[in-house]
């Protein structure tokens, strides 16, 4: 009798295959023939699982973003305040070949956003969860005295998810703004003038 195929363990072995894929050799070579080759599937199989190619740049994005939560979640025990949100930051841009991998598939699904509209909640989701999280770091820096208490928090929050996504996007044109030193002294310099003395 033949094996029964899980839908979802199907969809990530597909995601997985893109993964590796664009990690391996650039989004561009990320076709439907070389995701099925990938995969171990037919092309017309793949269609099974997803609704389009666009479907799967969606769910690599969400598989990036729920792995940077989890390493968010795990950098940020025993942490608060500007060590927190160091953290956050660090877990967020590219500086090693992962975050770089994972740079490319955010930037790839930023690029669908235009023609999918139905895609832009999702992006709006990641927005409104990383502003609540940068925004309580910022509060608790305050309240631990490390920032001003007249930190415009709202602002602050707009400014740095604002860097973080552009370091990305930086990243994937190779920019030498991307590089760890130059994000860290960006990040500094819009803390810089609400620190505490």
């Amino acid at each position: 009798m033949p094996r029964l195929v899980d839908r979802d363990e199907r969809r990530a072995l597909i995601v997985d295959a893109y993964l590796r894929i664009v990690s391996r050799s650039g989004v561009a070579a990320a076709t439907s023939r070389a995701l099925a080759a990938e995969a171990g599937i037919s092309t017309g199989a793949l269609w099974h699982y997803f609704d389009g190619y666009g479907d799967v740049v969606r769910a690599a994005f969400q598989r990036v973003y729920t792995q940077t939560n989890e390493r968010i979640a795990a950098a940020g025990v025993g942490r608060r305040g500007l060590a927190a949100l160091d953290a956050m930051a660090f877990d967020i841009l590219p500086h090693d070949p992962a975050t770089r991998d994972e740079a490319v598939v955010v930037v790839s699904f930023w690029g669908l956003l235009p023609a999918h509209g139905e895609f832009r909640e999702q992006a709006r989701t990641v927005e409104a969860d990383w502003g609540r999280q940068v925004s309580t770091h910022l509060r608790e820096a305050i309240d631990d005295r490390e920032l001003v208490p007249s930190t415009p928090v709202p602002v602050l929050t707009d400014a740095l998810l604002a860097v973080y996504e552009a370091l990305q996007l930086r990243e994937v044109q190779g920019s030498p703004t991307a590089r760890p030193e130059r994000q860290r002294a960006l990040l500094d310099h819009l803390i810089a003038p609400w620190r505490a003395s």
